[in-house]
């Protein structure tokens, strides 16, 4: 039976030294990528294995960041490709991603608390921010690293790393785009007011009609679903509207069982299989920064102690306007 390679061995096949080996294992983002991709390479060579165990209580750390799946509403899921992308950018940087699930703050609170128990993650990324997010204010009160997908939506949430997406700059490049079809009428679906996303994205829609001297009150709010998509759709058009701008493609699929000049948010796969035009959401890169921003924090920690807090750095993404439709009526 062939001897296990150690770590020596993998620093004298990478001429390295064993620290720059360590480093590539624990500690990657101090590493050169040239030099990584050798020792890399060293690794699988050798067929190299990394004793998890050993690692964390050498180091302190996991090596996990862990984070929430987002529910199916309609068939349809947004947060697919956000995942993908995390999980691949976190495993380009030496981690892995640890997925939950929970119904509400409550819930996911007491997930988290139990997962710290059990697993011990170096890391959260939270999704789903909205007004009076409980869950920013338990991590941060523990001094437990973390980043948002999704900006927080009131003061008391605010002072943390967070990565979103611009939907207000997205609807009003909707709306413009209806407008230059020819639209002078259009109404928007979207959230229940209160929903900081949803009022986010409806601001720019409202923001476009506004800055034409149009009408801004073609606007009604659903739970989201399909079936109210079509319902409100149904009462738009009833008071004139003759295009729609959705909060969402769920909404939007509803939408278009009344009228075809409709355009959805988030560009998912269902949007490119029925030719919706759609705002798309940069998702790769968004997950890509939160793992930037989150591992920006932990490299900045020793053990359980912080040496010096990392500044916030928000970043608001454009989302892309996908056109498959002429919008002219």
């Amino acid at each position: 039976m062939a001897e296990k390679a150690t770590i020596a061995d993998v620093a004298r096949y990478a001429n390295v030294s064993r620290q720059t080996v360590s480093n590539v294992l624990n500690s990657p983002e101090v590493v050169k990528e040239e030099t990584r991709q050798r020792v890399l390479a060293a690794v699988e060579a050798l067929g190299y294995r990394v004793n998890a165990a050993a690692r964390q209580m050498r180091t302190g750390r996991s090596r996990l960041l862990a984070t929430r799946i987002e529910t199916t509403q309609d068939g349809i899921n947004v947060y697919d490709r956000f995942l993908h992308g995390l999980t691949e950018s976190a495993a380009r940087s030496g981690y892995r991603v640890l997925l939950y699930t929970a119904i509400d703050d409550r819930s996911e609170i007491a997930t988290i608390d139990q997962l710290l128990g059990e697993f011990e993650p170096d890391g959260f990324v939270l999704t789903g921010t909205h007004h009076g997010d409980a869950r920013t204010s338990w991590l941060a009160r523990r001094g437990l690293p973390f980043v948002t997908f999704g900006r927080p939506w009131g003061a008391a949430e605010a002072g943390h790393p967070w990565v979103d997406v611009d939907g207000a700059a997205g609807t009003e490049a909707a709306t413009r785009h209806l407008l230059a079809g020819g639209h002078r009428r259009i109404g928007f679906v979207g959230w229940e007011t209160g929903s900081g996303v949803g009022d986010d994205r409806r601001s720019g829609w409202s923001r476009a009609l506004a800055a034409e001297g149009l009408d801004t009150g073609l606007a009604l709010e659903t739970d989201g679903t399909t079936a109210q998509g079509r319902v409100a759709a149904q009462e738009l058009v009833r008071r004139g509207a003759t295009a729609l701008v959705c909060v969402s493609d769920a909404v939007a699929l509803g939408a278009l069982q009344v009228t075809p000049a409709v355009v959805g948010f988030d560009d998912t796969p269902v949007a490119a299989a029925i030719g919706l035009t759609s705002l798309g959401q940069p998702l790769a890169e968004a997950a890509a920064r939160c793992v930037e921003l989150l591992t920006d924090q932990l490299s900045g920690r020793i053990g359980d102690r912080p040496t010096e807090a990392p500044a916030s750095s928000p970043l608001l993404l454009s989302p892309t306007l996908v056109i498959r439709k002429d919008p002219r009526p």
